[in-house]
């Protein structure tokens, strides 16, 4: 004879319970709430101003998407041709597209159109910028290693996608700002050997301009890769659940714990405060600062270009590429390679599947194939941070090519010296910063190395009895002592003998 042992009592079932309590055993018994909120809800996030630089991703995303399906509602993506009648008087009985007419009726005489096309704007701006400090936060603190490449990879994915989510959303309008833009994704098309005139063809639907480019872009700004990246965003934080926070080492801190406050109540009550104080800056952000007037512009005709043209900060490094690169063509068989734009193109993905790779690249150079919970000071990889460094200075370089006509002007210089110097800049600052930064770090561990030998300095002199003077030191604290001393030493740092 066989038996089964006895079920607890269910909160249903048990005299006097409320009506809540019933309500929450029934979830429980078919979804196993109670279970996952005993495991999650409690469970520790550290305490440290860099991890809000995630949060600010997430809520600028999720501004995003509300911000975007109110826009959804008057925008019409169409190329159809219209004449404009509207509040905007200047542009009155102008011929131009239903996408920029639904745009200027929005900014106009939609009731807070305006303010939300700008926040839009502004959270896209935001999202990416904090997206690249993000993850610049994961490289230089190592965060990237065993088991967390797979996130890291998810995290570029979705930066990459951003870039290119920027761009359609930013060309909807049709204006000529936006159009310039276009002309520059043709050229860069077209570059392509073989399949460059196919390409053009395909996206936009015929010879350019074409008649379908706004309700393609469309439907991939509003549909395709928002969905990608709100999976990725979901994956991406269950596996930052799943392989728990990394940390700073500390008193307290090894690879096997973390030290922190519970999700719930205390991170969840932060976490909410904090989204709040990102939409209300944004909006702030949005209502004071005017951002892409596309009325300033005028709709978009293929025979002319907006002066000072310049795209959104985050794609100003590929507009750089272009610009400062010599105009080489060369020709194969009746065919014309044209270089100086070619391989503008072909570079800029690599700059950022240098970031991709890394991770990979580092484990597989240093042979490294232990998991990681703590996070490294960046002065304790050189090497890394000197990469890290190198690679910003590049982007920032082309960014300032990117704007070498409004360089020029401002600085009352020609634009060939602009030109020339960024060149020359291409090359030789990354590798002057590498080389600085790495001694920089070099010098900071030795520093370190000092004050866990000898202590603080205190400013105190003592005469020895042998009529030396020297200066008192304060030993460190067995906490400072710690943080100085839990990693493992790097071979990059030489000791002189004595």
């Amino acid at each position: 004879m066989t038996t089964t042992p006895e079920s607890s009592t269910p909160a249903s079932s048990t005299p006097g319970a409320s009506r809540g309590e019933r309500v929450a055993d029934w979830f429980d018994g078919r979804l196993g709430i109670h279970t996952l909120g005993k495991q999650y809800l409690r469970k520790v996030f550290p305490d440290h101003w860099s991890f809000l630089l995630g949060e600010i991703c997430l809520y600028s995303f999720v501004v995003l998407i509300l911000t975007g399906i109110y826009l959804t509602l008057f925008f019409h993506p169409s190329m159809n041709e219209v004449t404009y009648h509207g509040s905007y008087v200047p542009l009155n009985g102008i011929r131009m597209s239903d996408a920029y007419a639904s745009t200027l009726h929005l900014s106009f005489d939609v009731r807070g159109g305006l303010l939300v096309r700008q926040l839009h704007h502004w959270a896209a701006l935001v999202f990416i910028a904090a997206m690249l400090t993000h993850m610049m936060r994961h490289f230089f603190t190592g965060s990237f290693r065993k088991p967390r490449e797979l996130n890291w990879l998810f995290g570029w994915t979705l930066l990459f996608l951003g870039l290119f989510e920027g761009l359609f959303g930013y060309s909807l309008p049709d204006d000529l700002l936006s159009g310039t833009g276009m002309r520059f994704v043709d050229g860069a098309l077209l570059s392509v050997p073989i399949v460059g005139t196919y390409l053009s063809m395909f996206l936009f639907g015929g010879e350019y301009p074409g008649h379908d480019i706004v309700s393609r872009f469309y439907s991939l700004h509003v549909l395709l890769i928002p969905g990608i990246m709100a999976a990725l965003v979901v994956v991406h934080v269950l596996l930052v659940v799943y392989h728990k926070h990394t940390q700073f080492a500390g008193p307290g801190r090894t690879e096997r714990n973390v030290v922190g406050a519970p999700f719930m109540p205390v991170y969840l009550a932060k976490a909410g405060g904090f989204f709040f104080l990102v939409f209300g800056a944004l909006t702030a952000l949005a209502a004071v600062a005017s951002i892409n007037p596309v009325w300033s512009y005028g709709p978009y005709r293929a025979d002319q270009v907006s002066t000072g043209a310049q795209p959104d900060w985050y794609l100003g490094f590929a507009e750089g590429l272009v610009r400062v690169m010599p105009g080489w063509e060369v020709t194969f068989w009746g065919h014309t390679l044209v270089l100086g734009v070619l391989i503008p193109i072909v570079v800029f993905p690599l700059l950022l599947v240098l970031i991709g790779v890394y991770p990979f690249l580092e484990s597989w150079r240093t042979g490294d194939k232990r998991e990681h919970h703590l996070l490294d000071r960046p002065r304790n990889r050189p090497t890394r941070t000197g990469i890290g460094v190198a690679w910003i200075s590049l982007y920032l370089i082309l960014l300032a090519g990117g704007g070498n006509d409004i360089v020029a002007t401002r600085l009352h210089l020609s634009i060939n010296t602009v030109t020339w110097a960024v060149r020359v800049a291409v090359f030789v600052v990354p590798a002057l910063a590498f080389v600085v930064t790495r001694r920089i770090c070099l010098g900071l561990q030795l520093r370190d190395a000092e004050l866990v030998l000898h202590g603080r300095e205190t400013g105190i002199i003592k005469r020895l009895p042998h009529g030396e003077y020297v200066e008192l030191h304060r030993p460190l604290d067995q906490a400072e002592l710690h943080t100085l001393t839990a990693h493992r030493r790097q071979r990059e740092l030489v000791e002189r003998e004595p």
